[in-house]
């Protein structure tokens, strides 16, 4: 278990890829607890193209998916390899989100996670979103492993 993970060892972690692989690091892991994700927001983005074109954001439900992906890497990272491999981590709910701001390129999208607790497969997690100390979001949403097919 590390302490942080680089995009290349997450993706040893997630299925995901570009373009939807969104998060860049994994910092300040506490095993299966908390962790910091970090999601490096440019006018390169996939998404900056059309949304919006002269005026830039990153949508809101990237960012939800951006918590989503920070939290199944910081659960893997902590489970033995076992347990989650050939396994994928599905969104089950978002209980709720809120955008206070609007996350504009170019910057570093900094996400706290926490898990707040687990139930067999299913798992409940909080997160907030910061640019420079500034809280762009927050959320509470469940995921749960399920077998690959």
């Amino acid at each position: 278990m590390n302490n942080s993970l680089t995009k290349e060892q997450i993706k040893e972690l997630l299925p995901h890829r570009e373009p939807m692989l969104l998060l860049d690091e994994l910092i300040n892991i506490k095993k299966l607890h908390s962790a910091t994700a970090i999601v490096n927001v440019t006018k390169k983005s996939f998404f900056v193209q059309g949304h919006f074109p002269g005026q830039p954001v990153m949508p809101g439900v990237l960012i939800v998916e951006a918590f989503g992906q920070a939290a199944a890497a910081l659960t893997a990272n902590g489970l033995d390899k076992k347990t989650y491999e050939n396994k994928l981590v599905f969104l089950m709910n978002i209980e709720k989100a809120r955008f206070r701001n609007p996350v504009i390129p170019d910057c570093k999208l900094e996400l706290n996670i926490e898990a707040i607790r687990s139930h067999g497969r299913v798992w409940k997690y909080k997160g907030e979103a910061f640019v420079n100390k500034l809280k762009m979001a927050d959320a509470v949403w469940s995921a749960t492993i399920v077998d690959r097919k």
